[in-house]
């Protein structure tokens, strides 16, 4: 048998063995060192002088001083902090309220949930076992579908792997030479677009059969408001915002309103003042800060520009002919866009303020209590790493850190539980650096056995176009995530694509953004649907694995439709890393 037929065996026998059930890392290891021994062989050598030695220390030395797998272990600690502090009971209920009159409201606060939580921990089996345990039950006992009860769950569970941060991007990062940052703000549009698109389907097949999603009981969608700000309310106009600035500047009868800590206080009055000026506050700053990124950052960053046609010659600046001038800041178009969006945010803050009442007041101080910590600790992280402030690992630091400030604030992470996400940290971490090691020992004697030139002396002689082996190379992966991880599919097959990228003139980043929408299947496709087998762990004894399957079926079609609008609409990916970094 010839070197690259051997070459050939390897990749096939890595696909079974994983499949019977041994260990990933330590099959890559085996394999490499049996098939590398055989390469190396020389009858005139020692068995122990053989090559293959060397050649695996040469690659563990080089995996063990990767920079970019430093900030695993921390994002990973992030979100086993974020798992074992229990932060997430109270932001399921009070999105289940905002929505409480949207069709399928506990699958639509689900979704959105699993979205967020999976961006705060990027941990698909902790995200869907932990919202098996606190949100299906409620979906059924609701007499909610058990097709769109799984579904959503294990949908929305596997999104953590896509959203920055996520370890998936960085170990594809690792392993394409690509910029963690630049794959960061690439993966920022589909990951959000990809969450919509399971909106918009749970939100339709619930308003085209109502029945999968029955509309809740009052008790479930009644907002408990406290009994002084029922008294409130009626002491002064119906609408709190104008209630609440009203009471701060006559706040005679508000004084006499009984709470459950005494007299209604004026300082209680002017926390609650400050919770009505959430929205604005937060859509004004929204605002601001795109205007302040794309009109006054370059203005300001341009003052120091040197002109051209100035030169410092160890003396005075000698001045050439002067430049044309440069546009500094956007155009036109966004200024109209900007004016546009402006308008509409005023109009909405307007309908939003003309009906708040007591209940809506509610609303947004559960939500501000329960998601936007959460919120506000995400947004840091990613937007440290985006504008180029802190590394990929200094930022991780900063979540791992801003993590146990959050647990310890809500008082729900001890020592035994600190000291369960830490031991999990370890595990993960070890895990995937060993994957690594196998991964770079196995491929190196995959390409010397000759198994990397066969493959692409095999594509280049199909005479491909860049859109057909872009197919090709999707497919394969798709079909790969039916029996295997994404862990495997990365670190083991992704390689063998990677040199045959820039031969069609594909840009790594689209292609792995593809490639990480794609093994969003990896999860949900059977045999080995791992989302599946999570969520029957804690689901009741009558819903089978048969029945989860069927749910999972239609996000995956969701997923292919997904890539396919990223194909065609390339923009989706490439325009902020282009935007931030330069084309």
């Amino acid at each position: 048998m010839s070197d690259p037929a051997l070459g050939l065996m390897m990749l096939m026998l890595i696909v079974v063995v994983i499949m019977m059930g041994f260990p990933t890392a330590f099959t890559l290891m085996g394999l490499g060192m049996f098939f590398g021994f055989y390469a190396f062989y020389s009858p005139a050598e020692s068995w122990f002088d053989n090559r293959i030695f060397d050649l695996m220390v040469q690659r563990t030395y080089g995996a063990m001083t990767n920079d970019v797998l430093i900030s695993i272990p921390l994002f990973v600690l992030m979100g086993y902090v974020m798992e074992r502090g229990a932060l997430v009971d109270k932001m399921f209920y009070s999105i289940q309220l905002s929505f409480r009159h949207v069709p399928a409201s506990l699958a639509i606060a689900t979704l959105i949930v699993c979205t967020f939580w999976g961006i705060a921990s990027g941990l698909v089996g902790a995200v869907v076992v932990l919202m098996g345990v606190i949100a299906f039950n409620p979906m059924l006992r609701a007499g909610y579908d058990v097709k769109l009860a799984s579904g959503v769950i294990t949908a929305g569970g596997t999104l953590g792997i896509l959203i920055p941060p996520s370890v998936m991007i960085i170990v594809y990062a690792a392993v394409a030479g690509q910029s963690v940052v630049k794959l960061y703000a690439a993966a920022m549009f589909p990951g959000f677009f990809l969450a919509f698109l399971y909106l918009v389907y749970v939100i339709g097949w619930a308003m085209i059969n109502p029945k999968i999603a029955p509309p809740l009981p009052e008790e479930q969608t009644r907002v408990p408001v406290p009994v002084w700000m029922r008294r409130f309310q009626e002491a002064y106009p119906h609408n709190m915002l104008i209630a609440h600035v009203l009471a701060l500047f006559s706040p005679a009868k508000a004084k006499g309103i009984e709470t459950e800590e005494g007299h209604l206080t004026y300082w209680k009055l002017f926390k609650n003042f400050g919770a009505t000026l959430i929205p604005f506050t937060m859509m004004s700053l929204i605002l601001w800060l795109v205007w302040w990124y794309a009109v006054i950052h370059p203005q300001a960053s341009s003052e120091g520009d040197i002109p051209e046609g100035l030169e410092q010659l160890g003396g005075p600046a000698v001045s050439a002919a002067p430049a044309a001038p440069v546009e500094i800041g956007p155009g036109i178009t966004f200024y109209v866009t900007f004016g546009i969006i402006a308008a509409l945010a005023a109009v909405v803050l307007v309908r939003y303020y003309r009906n708040m009442n007591a209940e809506r007041l509610e609303v947004v101080k559960l939500l501000s209590s329960s998601i936007m910590p959460l919120g506000i600790l995400t947004i840091l992280v990613l937007a440290v790493i985006l504008f180029g402030i802190t590394t990929a690992t200094e930022s991780a630091a900063v979540g791992a850190a801003g993590a146990f400030l959050l647990a310890f604030q809500a008082r729900t992470l001890n020592w035994k539980r600190t000291k369960e996400a830490v031991f999990l940290t370890a595990k993960t971490t070890a895990m995937v650096c060993w994957l690594f090691v196998g991964s770079a020992l196995f491929s190196a004697v995959f390409a010397i056995l000759g198994g990397q030139g066969l493959i692409e002396r095999w594509v280049l002689s199909l005479d491909l176009s860049p859109i057909q082996f872009m197919l090709l190379s999707q497919a394969i992966i798709f079909i790969l995530g039916w029996p295997l991880e994404w862990t495997e599919i990365i670190i083991i097959f992704v390689p063998i694509f990677l040199p045959l990228l820039q031969h069609f003139n594909i840009d790594p980043v689209l292609w792995g953004v593809l490639v990480f929408v794609n093994l969003q299947a990896a999860f949900l496709s059977p045999p080995v649907a791992m989302s599946a087998f999570y969520l029957k762990g804690v689901a009741p004894p009558h819903v089978t694995l048969n029945q989860i399957f069927a749910g999972m079926m239609p996000y995956m079609l969701i997923v292919i439709l997904c890539m396919i609008l990223m194909y065609v609409w390339p923009g989706m990916t490439l325009w902020l890393p282009n935007y931030l970094y330069g084309g």
